[in-house]
Order: C-alpha cells, then sequence, then structure tokens
C-alpha cells in the first residue's frame, strides 16, 4: 500500500510499513514539540531528521504537525509559526523565503465521493507546492493538488481550493484573486514616477 500512496494512487492506510512510518513521525513531531525551543541546534536536528529537506536558516516554531515527515520539504530561509499541519500523505513542497502564519494547514489527502469506497477506507492524496517568497497569513489552509505560485501572498483565514499563479493576493474562501502584486521593489521602483519631480 505505501507504493501506492507515494504513487497517488488510492491506498488504505492501516498498511504495516506506512503505520512504522506514522509512529516515527509522531515520535519525532513530540520530541520537537517538547524540545526547549531556545535550543536551536536540538530542535534543527530533529526537523533534519523528520523531514524529507530542512533548509539552511529556515524555521519552524513548534508545535508541528505532520504523517510522514519525509513527504515535506522546507526550502531555505522559510518560516512557519505556531501550529503549522502538514498532512503530507502526498508531497509538499514549500520554496524559499516562505513565511507562514500561526495554524497554517497544508492538506494533500482525498477521500472517495462515493459511500461504499471511502466506508472501506480508500484514501489517496494530490500534491501541493508553495513557491518561492510566498506569505500564507495565519490560518490559511491549503487544499489537495495546489500550486501557489512565487512571490504570492494569501490573506490570513483564506481556504485556496485551486492554485493561484505569482504575484498575486488572494483572500476569501474560496480564495480569489483581488490583485496583482509588485514581486520585485527595484521594479517598482525603476516604474514609480518621482512623486517630485
Amino acid at each position: 500500500m505505501r507504493e501506492r500512496m507515494l504513487a497517488g494512487e488510492l491506498y488504505i492506510a492501516d498498511d504495516p510499513q506506512l503505520g512504522a512510518d506514522d509512529a516515527r513521525a509522531q515520535r519525532l513531531t513530540f520530541q520537537i514539540n517538547t524540545t526547549d525551543p531556545t535550543d536551536a541546534a536540538a530542535v534543527r536536528a530533529l526537523m533534519t531528521e523528520l523531514l524529507g529537506g530542512y533548509g539552511e536558516g529556515s524555521y519552524i516554531r513548534p508545535p508541528l504537525r505532520c504523517d510522514y515527515g519525509y513527504q515535506t520539504t522546507f526550502g531555505a530561509r522559510s518560516f512557519a509559526n505556531w501550529g503549522l499541519v502538514c498532512n503530507d500523505v502526498a508531497t509538499i513542497t514549500i520554496g524559499d523565503d516562505v513565511q507562514m502564519g500561526p495554524g497554517v494547514q497544508l492538506l494533500t489527502s482525498t477521500h472517495p465521493l462515493e459511500p461504499g469506497p471511502r466506508r472501506d477506507k480508500w484514501e489517496a492524496a494530490k500534491p501541493i507546492v508553495i513557491g518561492d517568497n510566498v506569505w500564507l497569513g495565519g490560518g490559511v489552509i491549503v487544499c489537495p493538488g495546489v500550486t501557489i505560485g512565487a512571490d504570492t501572498v494569501v490573506g490570513a483565514g483564506s481556504v485556496v481550493v485551486r492554485d493561484l499563479p505569482a504575484g498575486v493576493l488572494a483572500v476569501g474562501n474560496p480564495a480569489r484573486i483581488v490583485r496583482q502584486l509588485v514581486a520585485d521593489r527595484d521594479a517598482q521602483d525603476r516604474t514609480d514616477p518621482d512623486p517630485h519631480e
């Protein structure tokens, strides 16, 4: 079943290997969540052991919850505030320089809509990709299969159910684009006229 899960196919989660993977993740997240947060070296070592990648200069502020850990990669210089949930049944890829407010949920799991397969405990998952320099406000929920483009900002409490392009501000439930953003301050400086001229 583990191979089916990793391939994004329907699977049943009570597979012994998946159970062992889950137990490993729960042990490591317990250690992360109970380690003295001022002991940065210990927290970094545990994060590095848990996650599929943990970039230089990044910090996830405990508590952290995840299903497997090895399915999540966290880029360089990125930050997640308290209460990040990585439902990483499929891969979660977080880019460089990403900022996440408290209580962000990255949810990859899906379940059949048909009652029979759902009753029989079949499930699947779709990957999530968070681009470089994205800011997710507090309480943002990102749903299965979503990609958020670089430099995009998602307002607090928004629920992202479909892909967002690069360089936009999106808010609401479901999240909708409300405006384009200038991705590079230097580019804005080159195009904005001097108000004193």
